[in-house]
This record gives C-alpha cells, structure tokens and sequence, in this order.
C-alpha cells in the first residue's frame, strides 16, 4: 500500500521525500516497480487505453458516467468508480470547447423536399405549419442533442426528444411526441431542413402515414429553417 501510494503521488512530489514519509527504501520501490504486474493492474492497463482513445474521440467531452457507457458499449465490465480512478490518475477530465457541433448532415442521397414555406413562417391556426429542428447543448457531461417540434402558430415546443449521441431516431422521437399531443389533420405543412435525420426513410414513412405536407428549406439557406425555430 505504501509503494502503490507513492505512485499515485510520484507527480506531485520528489520520490526520495515520499520514500522518507513512508519509510521505505528506495531500492524497494525499486523493486515493486520491477515485479510482473497483477491481474488487476494489467486490466487497468487496458481498460486506461480504452479511456484515452473515447477520450480522443470525444475531444475531451466525456466525464465519468459518459465514459463508462461509452466502454460498456464496446464490451468492457467496468463501473464508474474505476473509470473515475483512472481517469483521475492520469489526468484525463471533461476539456469545455465552444466548437462548432454539425447538426445537419445533407451529404445523403435521400429524396428532398420542395420550399413550400418559402420563409413565410406566419400560420393563421395552430397544426398548420409545422418546423423541426435539432440543436444542442453542453454540460457538464459533454454535449446533448435536442430536436423540438415546433407549431408556428403559437411558436410553442410541441414535441421534443434529447440524447447524448445525435441518432437516426432522435427527431423521430421528436415527431411521434408531437403527433401523439397534438394529432394533427391531414394537409398540415412539415418544415425541416435536408438533415439526413429528416430525408430518411423512416421518417417520411411517418409523415406520410399521417397525411403530412413536406417542406424542406433552400440547399444552403439555414435561415430558411432557423428562422421560424428560433422566432
């Protein structure tokens, strides 16, 4: 324990002063430094690999729960107390960056849309125009995604969904809680982007099971979306 001490602390201190506090030779340490490694220190090992490369990844946006999900994931039995030692130990912490998130992917070979909107964002009723949008957020655990449901009558959130990975079903989500609140008829205009989230298959399945009209704004106009949602 005292050895293992001195290595936790060999960062923050001169070796020859931490021996002299817990009384042990330096030829020990020495020693203990040249043993074979234990079961647990070499799974340590590996897993602290594993640690740095999602952190990588992340650039640098995983705390401790995140990251024990993200290793979970990819088949390691971890718990958030070691991950959190670990990461401890070796420096590895949440790194804040203000960049730039893309949240629209249109490099997809999916169907588009026309501009039935044409920036005219004004609904005399409330389920006649529609907009969706995703956009996202930091925390203290990196960064969320939120797709909304807008009614542009009133401007008012009518579905959401959030999730810490920007997947395929995020807006669907979105979409089936706004369907499910507000039961739209049959003619009400859907306003979104070219994302690939709203191209997809899946997606305009819904939509058109539900007598959707589509609308999708202009190739590289973002004010034809972000207008309405952020109004």
């Amino acid at each position: 324990m005292r050895f293992k001490f001195i290595e936790e602390h060999r960062n923050q201190f001169p070796t020859e002063r931490l021996c002299r506090v817990m009384d042990v030779s330096t030829r020990g340490l020495r020693a203990f430094r040249t043993r074979p490694a234990s079961r647990r220190q070499r799974s340590d090992l590996v897993t602290l690999a594993h640690i740095k490369e999602q952190s990588r990844l992340s650039l640098g946006s995983y705390g401790r729960p995140r990251m024990t999900e993200e290793l979970k994931e990819i088949g390691l039995d971890v718990g958030h107390r070691r991950v959190g030692r670990l990461m401890r130990q070796n420096g590895i912490s949440v790194v804040r960056t203000r960049k730039h998130k893309v949240t629209t992917d249109s490099d997809h070979k999916f169907n588009i849309a026309p501009n039935l909107l044409d920036r005219d964002f004004a609904a005399d009723q409330r389920n006649q125009k529609w907009a969706g949008d995703i956009s996202y957020v930091w925390t203290r655990e990196g960064w969320l995604y939120l797709a909304v449901i807008l009614d542009l009558h009133s401007r008012r959130v009518i579905g959401w969904a959030v999730s810490n990975r920007m997947k395929r079903d995020l807006a669907i989500r979105a979409l089936k809680t706004a369907i499910a609140f507000r039961q739209p008829p049959k003619g009400c205009i859907h306003h979104t982007d070219r994302g690939s989230q709203y191209c997809s298959h899946d997606y305009q399945k819904i939509l058109r099971q539900n007598g959707f009209k589509v609308s999708m704004s202009g190739k590289g106009n973002c004010y034809d979306c972000e207008y309405g949602i952020a109004a």
